[in-house]
């Protein structure tokens, strides 16, 4: 493996370090989204002493405040006052863990530790725990949390020790096979137990997710006030329903490389098609004055935003309701109206948002999020209205086409439509806008024509080919994104060749580009393959981005 920084890079690559936006492909004047790189966001976090970080989980103003006052609607929310409501009537009912540990007694507690040795929990590859500072257990990804208590109260003593007595942050603990990554949130301590080849920043990525989980059903604000009660409560009541959520994100982060990357995947679309689309949006919602976001997406893909101006959302906002709306089948079935908090645009109050997929043959789901908590009924009809209008101007036809493209993609070479048949897959990322564009997952499991068919004794048989999975090809990646984005030596690019494939990683102002090739490769190969790649980007960006910023 080679790794060049910027002035050593190759000489067929070096011209484009500094291209312009407009030549970018997927570049574009004005962003739907925020375009901010969440691994120099988590790289702050892990360098910040304690005091900071306290700061920083206090938000000074709220955006949804804000615009209640631009509208002129009062600044309140049921949710939260029910939500108080709740605590108070839990607070009262709920144990303490001193009496759990009455009730529960030695017997169990040996049965405890016997848990920790079960292959439940041994033999997974990576663990997610949280905590509250107190050591009570709130959430485990595998297992019983009742049953890791004292797992939980091991880890509250460590990061408690560390920072009393050091007045340091516990980060991580690395054994020969594992590591051990820590995030203290305020009241909140998340911990990843994994033997995955995920660098320390990828798994606080992680835990800071799963973090946003949990602050997308409660808000910062509300998190805050329940320990500041009661410091020993049990977050789990409140919490109840949510562990599915937490679940399907942790699985969701490990498949998806727009986590890793800190960017949105949109829904390749015909321009004329996706433009008809955001019309039909805005032309409904125009003048509907509390209505802050409107978002139509497909498969874990963007298909468009249509935003209140001055607004924008963070990619990692985008992926938690790309988990709300994929881990909630009822969604599928009926209307749903559902308070939801984005912590990157407001972590102290809940947008309320009107759910539900456009059409029965559809796959496409709508959600307008408004900052009014009782306007069901209005946004119930301007989704029946833009669900005429696609239907009318055959937009519903043109997304299931997009879903279903892979059907049409030849059955022996799927990457006959780019004509570069030496890449196996790439990802590429548009930094300007926080959009991604991946090769289609199903040409992981359909490679060319000559790797499929190989001689055997003078005749040509069909070859049984090891075929790699997503999760596959985002594991190999993670090492070269972990490098690319290291912050004291990030690498701008890094060439490996070996028997089983030939993977390139490359940084520049505007884009990152990964690249896997066939096996042993010619470097003059992979320059004219990467030329063509990026030229064809360009040429397709108007279907495969959104290039503009469109606003009610």
């Amino acid at each position: 493996m080679a790794s060049t920084s910027k002035d050593s890079l190759p000489s067929h690559l070096t011209h484009q370090e500094n291209i312009d936006d407009d030549l970018v492909p997927g570049a574009c004047p004005e962003s739907i989204l925020n375009p901010t790189d969440s691994f120099e966001e988590i790289e702050t976090e892990m360098s910040t002493d304690p005091e900071q970080r306290h700061a920083k989980l206090t938000t000074k103003s709220s955006t949804i405040s804000e615009i209640q006052s631009e509208i002129g609607e009062p600044s309140k929310d049921m949710k939260t006052a029910k939500s108080s409501d709740d605590l108070k009537e839990g607070m009262a009912s709920s144990p303490s863990s001193s009496n759990i540990t009455e009730q529960n007694g030695d017997d169990v507690d040996t049965d405890k530790d016997e848990y920790l040795q079960s292959p439940e929990l041994v033999n997974k590859e990576k663990h997610v725990f949280i905590l509250s500072s107190a050591g009570k257990p709130i959430y485990s990804r595998y297992g019983n949390e009742d049953k890791l208590a004292g797992l939980c109260g091991v880890i509250q003593a460590l990061v408690s020790v560390v920072e009393d007595h050091d007045q340091d942050i516990l980060r991580s603990i690395c054994t020969k096979d594992c590591k051990a990554v820590f995030l203290v949130k305020g009241p909140l301590i998340l911990v990843a137990v994994s033997k995955s080849n995920e660098s320390e920043t990828q798994l606080v990525m992680q835990l800071t997710y799963a973090f946003n989980q949990i602050v997308s059903v409660l808000t910062l604000t509300q998190l805050n006030r329940i320990f500041e009660q009661r410091r020993n409560y049990d977050l789990r009541r409140l919490l109840a329903g949510a562990e599915r959520l937490i679940d399907n994100l942790l699985i969701f982060m490990e498949k998806d490389p727009a986590f890793l990357l800190g960017a949105v995947r949109c829904l390749p679309l015909p321009e004329k098609a996706r433009e008809n689309i955001t019309n039909a949006i805005i032309s409904t919602c125009n003048k509907i004055r509390d209505l802050v976001f409107a978002i139509l997406i497909a498969g874990n893909q963007l298909i468009t935003l249509v935003r209140m101006k001055k607004y924008t959302l963070h990619p990692s906002d985008i992926h938690l309701l790309f988990n709300l709306v994929r881990s909630s089948e009822s969604f599928k079935t009926a209307e749903s109206w559902t308070p939801v908090c984005l912590p990157k645009f407001d972590a102290t109050g809940f947008l309320h948002g009107h759910v539900s997929y456009i059409s029965e043959d559809c796959q496409a789901c709508l959600l307008l999020l408004t900052v009014q908590r009782d306007a069901f009924y209005p946004l119930s009809q301007a989704k029946h209205t833009i669900a005429e209008k696609l239907e009318k101007m055959k937009c519903i036809g043109a997304i299931n086409d997009a879903l279903n493209r892979s059907k049409d993609l030849p059955t022996t070479n799927p990457l006959k439509h780019i004509g570069i048949p030496i890449i196996r897959h790439f990802m590429y990322k548009c930094k300007s806008t926080a959009q991604l564009f991946t090769s289609d997952p199903i040409s992981l499991d359909r490679l060319q024509d000559y790797r499929i068919m190989h001689k055997e004794g003078g005749d040509i048989t069909v070859k049984k080919i090891e075929k790699l999975s997503d999760i596959d090809y985002v594991k190999n990646y993670r090492k070269f994104c972990n490098q690319i984005h290291c912050a004291t030596v990030p690498a701008k690019f890094i060439f490996r060749s070996n028997c089983e494939n030939t993977i390139l990683a490359w940084i520049t102002n505007g884009f990152e580009l990964y690249v896997t090739f066939d096996a042993l490769v010619e470097k003059e190969q992979t320059k004219k393959a990467v030329d063509h790649l990026l030229q064809w980007i360009k040429r397709e960006e108007n279907r495969i981005f959104i290039m503009n910023a469109p606003t009610f």
